[in-house]
């Protein structure tokens, strides 16, 4: 930008949009849902005015990259257990996450939930 205020204000912009968006990310890493995938967005943003972030950006996609190929190298049993794990560990975030706030009222009345400690 040729005014350099102007281009200050837009990289605080930039700088302050991509940090939020990247803080909200993390709070929704441990729930079901797209947490990593909104920290890495904010990333993309912060990375469109500041080279660490491109740098930063940059590590996290080798890794992804890496983690997938190696998970795509292991046995069918390595995968699937890994698969079961992660799977058991979103099941008890879930469970943890319900306990701490309770159901909604728009679930339905199951026997499952006295079960499992939810109601």
């Amino acid at each position: 930008m040729a005014n350099p205020h102007t281009a200050g204000l837009y990289r605080t912009f930039v700088g302050g949009l991509g940090t939020l968006i990247v803080l909200v990310g993390l709070v929704l890493v441990p729930l079901p849902g797209p947490g990593w995938l909104i920290v890495i967005i904010g990333l993309f943003i912060i990375s469109s005015e500041f080279h660490w972030a491109q740098r930063l950006l940059h590590f996290v996609r080798v890794n992804v990259e890496r983690w997938t190929h190696w998970i795509m190298a292991q046995r069918l049993w390595v995968r699937w257990t890994i698969g079961a794990a992660t799977a058991a560990f979103v099941a008890v975030i879930v469970w943890l996450t319900l306990k701490l706030t309770g159901l909604p009222g728009w679930v339905p009345d199951l026997r499952l939930f006295d079960v499992i400690g939810l109601r």
